[in-house]
């Protein structure tokens, strides 16, 4: 079975990779954008989406605010952007907003920041795939309702191909990511010659009325109108999502690491404000209406619509305005929308494996996290973050908008901890820089991100408030149980070391008064009689070969069969009337402890080593569950002696190839 997987292994991961390998993953700038990037600016496929999802509750005139709303999320982006690149400079370990954090604000801070980074990678996934899915049944209806099934097909593809590396998956990602970005920047190129000529055709949902919630039936007005603007920002706030990824990422750059970095945080900023911009203006001038249940809340001629009617995104809505339903260009911009928001997915299956070993590394989650696997990748860190998010898409049903609830507050959680530690990492600085050229650049960058830290508080706050009840209080929940796991296996990680320490204490180094050796025994066969040669080979002070009476004909054969080869060691036979393998052994071998508590006691155990995996099923389970006990008993010690079955040779030649 192990010869099976490892064949299959080898086929969908590849050829495991050396250590000096390390350097030829790393990522020129081009490949970078792609890679880290692809979250941000794959955000523009939803963000505006929620916006006119919130703004319509309050009905049509409220969806003019959309611009408005974007230019409020576009400055925030820009301020975030222009933050994080003085980040990329001062910490280019990867460590990120965690590192930033803890070292400035203390573990307490740090463990939130890794907490809340966690949870929004796990969401990264979950709501890019799921958003992905939606625009694949805007393209082919028959497949509306399957939207779950296509999601988890997409993660489980993904983290496959992370699997084989991330320069592998940089290349593999590069050209949808490139084709999305010139599709949408096109399309809004396009859409703003025909606005400006007056050739821009209507949305197909211009016609509706979209009926408001009875709360919001005055429009925006008075604190719920403007506390509905709010909903719709924070709603929007999204599309800073994955602007943190680089930063976490800077060890994957080429050299000039750092400089790189900043580079491609500058190129992400400007082209993810550019598409934002251009699909709330499209959106705006031919008047998409999105709403969250079609059939009771949009109305045609004054009738609300049937039942069979399919909601389409607003990047398809726009698409068809500019380009018409069922052309190329159309299709093109439907068909990148949906691949890049499966590829978005991919920052965060590069930022949560490098987060995962540093906090492993760190004593803070399981220490399988921080090694790499064959493929120089984090292979552990890519499953666990596959897992996390096929059971938020199950969860939820690949629902868009009950995803992104959950999502913004991670992210501005980790905003505002790492930008007011970067405050506190320039304070500290220039207390001892003299240069005055150096001085003033750290100013200027203690004074950009004392600007980030007031907008993304700001932004925190009004996520929490807005999106408490709906949604963000499992955020919140998510990080806080994650908190308390990572703290409690720092805390075990750190009284197993105290434990196992070596201090002023002899009684590791002590050597016992005697070895006493007990072979098992079930059938005078060749293992026995290897185990038996081992055993006395080691010159224990006393060899004992012990039998359980589970059957007493069996018993009798194997006496018989021991006395008839003139072995030269005390057959001890155990009886047990209850036909018990385990408990008669036990109950001798705490005999054994009482009588010499100093002696240390070695068990030889004889094992079949076996090729097939349904041979395991039949051999050996007995062996497991006694050394499983065994392992309990202080002052004794399990030796499994293998014995290599015909079956187990050809897969020892297997795994050679």
């Amino acid at each position: 079975m192990l010869t099976i997987l490892n064949a299959v292994k080898r086929v969908i991961v590849g050829r495991a990779l050396r250590n000096d390998r390390l350097t030829h993953t790393l990522l020129p700038k081009r490949i970078a954008l792609p890679i880290f990037a692809s979250d941000a600016l794959s955000s523009v496929a939803y963000a505006p989406d929620e916006i006119l999802l919130t703004l319509a509750l309050a009905g049509v005139s409220a969806v003019s605010f959309s611009p408005w709303v974007g230019i409020a999320v576009m400055l925030v982006l820009v301020t975030v952007v222009a933050s994080y690149r003085q980040n990329v400079h001062a910490y280019p370990s990867g460590g990120g907003d965690y590192e930033i954090a803890t070292e400035n604000l203390g573990r307490f801070a740090g463990l939130t920041v890794a907490s809340a980074l966690l949870v929004d990678y796990v969401l990264t996934v979950a709501v890019s795939i799921s958003s992905a899915a939606s625009y694949l049944t805007t393209a082919v209806p028959s497949l509306h309702g399957t939207q779950a099934v296509i999601a988890v097909a997409a993660v489980v593809v993904l983290a496959l191909v992370n699997l084989r590396g991330i320069r592998e998956a940089g290349t593999v990602f590069a050209v949808p990511t490139y084709l999305f970005m010139l599709s949408i920047l096109g399309m809004t190129a396009v859409g703003f010659v025909q606005w400006l000529t007056g050739t821009l055709r209507p949305s197909q949902s211009a016609d509706f009325t979209i009926v408001a919630s009875p709360e919001f039936d005055q429009g925006l007005v008075g604190i719920a109108g403007a506390f509905l603007l709010l909903r719709a920002f924070s709603s929007g706030a999204a599309a800073l999502t994955g602007v943190e990824a680089i930063s976490n990422g800077v060890p994957n750059f080429r050299p000039p690491k750092s400089r790189n970095a900043a580079t491609t945080l500058l190129l992400l900023g400007a082209v993810a404000a550019s598409m934002l911009a251009g699909i709330i203006f499209l959106a705006n001038a031919t008047h998409v209406h999105l709403v969250q249940d079609p059939a009771s809340e949009l109305l045609l001629d004054g009738r609300p619509l049937s039942g069979s009617y399919i909601q389409t995104p607003v990047i398809g809505q726009i698409a068809d305005s500019v380009f018409g339903g069922g052309s190329i260009p159309f299709y093109i911009v439907v068909a990148a929308t949906g691949v890049i928001l499966v590829f978005a997915s991919n920052t965060a299956f590069n930022g949560f494996p490098v987060l995962g070993s540093i906090l492993a590394q760190d004593g803070y989650l399981p220490r399988q996290l921080r090694t790499r696997g064959d493929r120089l990748a984090f292979s552990n860190g890519v499953l666990a973050l596959a897992a996390g998010a096929i059971v938020l898409i199950v969860a939820f049903d690949a629902d868009v908008t009950r995803l992104i609830q959950l999502y913004i507050v991670g992210v501005f959680v980790s905003f505002t901890l790492s930008q007011l530690g970067m405050i506190r990492h320039w304070t500290r600085e220039l207390k001892r820089v003299k240069d005055r050229g150096v001085r003033v650049r750290m100013q200027r960058s203690r004074i950009i991100n004392g600007i980030g830290f007031a907008m993304t508080a700001t932004v925190l706050v009004i996520v929490l408030i807005t999106k408490f009840e709906h949604g963000a209080w499992i955020a919140l929940l998510a990080m806080f149980v994650i908190f308390l796991i990572m703290w409690s296996i720092h805390a075990h990680y750190t009284n197993v070391a105290r434990e196992l320490a070596v201090g002023d204490d002899a009684s590791a180094r002590a050597l016992p008064s005697r070895v006493h050796a007990v072979l098992l025994v079930s059938h005078i066969r060749k293992p026995v009689l290897r185990a038996l040669a081992y055993a006395r080979a080691s010159r224990p002070s006393r060899l004992d070969a012990v039998t359980v009476d589970i059957s007493p004909e069996e018993t009798a054969q194997t006496v018989a069969d021991w006395e008839k080869l003139e072995i030269p060691v005390p057959l001890t036979v155990l009886a047990s009337p209850y036909r018990e393998t385990i408990t008669p052994l036990m109950d001798y071998i705490h005999g054994m402890r009482r009588d010499s508590p100093r002696d240390l006691i070695v068990v030889y155990i004889p094992e079949y080593v076996v090729g097939k995996w349904w041979e395991q099923l039949v051999h050996n389970q007995t062996a497991l569950r006694i050394k499983a006990r065994l392992h309990f008993e202080p002052g004794v010690m399990v030796a499994s002696v293998p014995w290599q079955l015909k079956s187990s040779e050809e897969a020892r030649r297997l795994q050679e190839l």
